[in-house]
Parts: C-alpha cells; sequence; structure tokens
C-alpha cells in the first residue's frame, strides 16, 4: 500500500526539482525524503526522477504517476473534510421513524424545517411506523430517532422526551345541534351518539384506551363506524355519519362540514415522545433533539 505522506514527500520534489527546497517546505531533513523518495521508487519499481549534481528531474514515468500522486492526495483531502464535516454534524445523514399524530401535529414539520436550516447538507429518511415497530428499529440500528405515542415498549437503551401533549376534541358535523350550542357539553348528552373509531383490530391497545377514557368521562360511546387514517375519519364526520374524538391540532386540516367543541371533562390527552437510543448519541442525533426544543 503506497503511504500519503510518500505521495506528499514525491509530489514536493517533483515541483522543487530539489531535495533540499523540498525538505525546507516539508519541515524535514534532506536524508529521510532521499530515502522515502528511493523507497517508493522500489515500491513501484519505477525510476521517477533523473538526477544530477545540481538538480533533479522527473522521468516520463515520473510526470504520469505525479498526475496520479496528486489526484489522490486531493481525494485524500476530501476525505477528510468530509469525515471532519460529519463529526461536526454538518453532513451525512439522519434516519427518523414518525407516528400520523406527530405528522398531524406539526412536531415534524417544525423540528424539520429548523434542522435543515441549521443543516442543510443533511439527508433525512422518514419512515411512518407505529410506536412498537419504532423502538424495535431503534434497537436495531434501523432508525436514528423516533416519535411514538407509546414508551411502555422502551427499556433503558432508550431515551425519550415528552414533545407534545394535546387535548382531544370532539369533531361533528356542522349541522349538528351541538354544534353550535354555547353551553359546555355534557357527558350523558353524548350516550346514543353515533362515533367514529379506530378499527379494534388495528390498535386493541389503542382502541381499550379510547373506550376507557369516554367510561371515565361518563359515558358510553356507540361506535358505528371504524376507520383507521384521522383524514378518513373526518371526511366521516362531514358526511354526517357521527362523531369522533380526534386530537386538537387536525382542526387545521380538516374538511368543509367539521365543527369542533372541546371537551372539558375529557381527560386523555394525546402524547407523542421523541426517542432515541441512550447509548449512542451521534452528532446528527444531537443536531436533531436541539432542533425541536
Amino acid at each position: 500500500m503506497l503511504e500519503l505522506r510518500q505521495l506528499r514527500y514525491f509530489v514536493a520534489v517533483a515541483e522543487t526539482e530539489h531535495i533540499g527546497n523540498a525538505a525546507d517546505r516539508l519541515g524535514i531533513s534532506q536524508s529521510p525524503l532521499s530515502r522515502q523518495i528511493q523507497q517508493l521508487e522500489s515500491r513501484l519499481g519505477l525510476v521517477l526522477f533523473e538526477r544530477s549534481k545540481q538538480r533533479i528531474f522527473l522521468t516520463r514515468e515520473g510526470k504520469a504517476f505525479l498526475q496520479e500522486a496528486r489526484r489522490l492526495l486531493m481525494q485524500a483531502a476530501n476525505v477528510e473534510q468530509h469525515a471532519r464535516r460529519i463529526g461536526k454534524g454538518e453532513t451525512g445523514y439522519i434516519s427518523i421513524g414518525y407516528v400520523e399524530g406527530a405528522l398531524h401535529a406539526g412536531v415534524l414539520r417544525h423540528s424539520l424545517r429548523r434542522f435543515q436550516a441549521m443543516h442543510p447538507q443533511i439527508r433525512i429518511r422518514l419512515s411512518r411506523l407505529r410506536s412498537q415497530a419504532q423502538i424495535e428499529a431503534l434497537l436495531q440500528g434501523d432508525i436514528d430517532v423516533g416519535h411514538v405515542y407509546n414508551i411502555a415498549y422502551a427499556n433503558s437503551n432508550i431515551a425519550s422526551r415528552l414533545v407534545l401533549n394535546e387535548p382531544f376534541v370532539l369533531a361533528m358535523p356542522e349541522n349538528h345541534p351541538f354544534a353550535t350550542g354555547k353551553r359546555a357539553i355534557k357527558p350523558a348528552q353524548l350516550d346514543g351518539q353515533a362515533f367514529i373509531a379506530l378499527p379494534r383490530n388495528m390498535n386493541e391497545a389503542a382502541h381499550r384506551q379510547f373506550i376507557d377514557g369516554c367510561e371515565a368521562a361518563g359515558f358510553a360511546p356507540d361506535i358505528r363506524y371504524e376507520a383507521a387514517e384521522p383524514s378518513t375519519v373526518l371526511e366521516l364526520v362531514s358526511a354526517g355519519l357521527g362523531m369522533a374524538l380526534v386530537q386538537a391540532s387536525l382542526k387545521d386540516t380538516a374538511p368543509q362540514g367539521v365543527a369542533f367543541r372541546p371537551l372539558g371533562f375529557f381527560r386523555q390527552r394525546l402524547r407523542i415522545f421523541m426517542v432515541r437510543r441512550a447509548n449512542r448519541d451521534t452528532t446528527a442525533v444531537s443536531a436533531y433533539e436541539a432542533a425541536m426544543k
């Protein structure tokens, strides 16, 4: 293997055509410089210089090798510079997982905007995954950062931070009697009302949590329809097919025909946590975490 040091020595001698001047430029003595040039010629099996008492000159082979040596040194410098930029968090890539709620609440949008403004050279790969799948992906190194609803799946190898804590609101057709009422809605008024909810077979735990939250608030929802996507839920509400409890930030993107009312008695909140590996705090991950503050 060629040594970069020998290549730098060779280029200096080739450009000065003088061992003494090259040694001065490199800050070394003439004897070790001469030995390094001789060792390089021996390793390559080439005569790189024609030598005289006053000066030395590149041979034809030496001139050809000079071009390659300069190219290799430039590549090495670029590699070093790139590595330093990675170390400073100025380049590279980061893989980010997220749940849909982080997208609707603007958590992902705002953090990515700030992150890219500070580190425009870092590429981003996004993966929409359920909370448990993100924890598994973090532990396996498939993603660097996650945004999850539930950290019950986490362990001591996962660090977490709460980044969103917003209430649920009641979404209903805009022509519903409750839509324009000035008085606060009471739990008993929701008994017998048609509701749209998350499918039980999609996420049993989340479905059960929704039912428990309603019961704790003092009413039992009459679930007539199930839909997995919040946008689909709101479209069904807009069509007059029922009510739904949705995260408050969905009000900003709701279709026409949907009204929202707060429910002070409903205590459940939508919480989203940013998660990362506790024992691997890379520069890119630290930069992204800083962008979320």
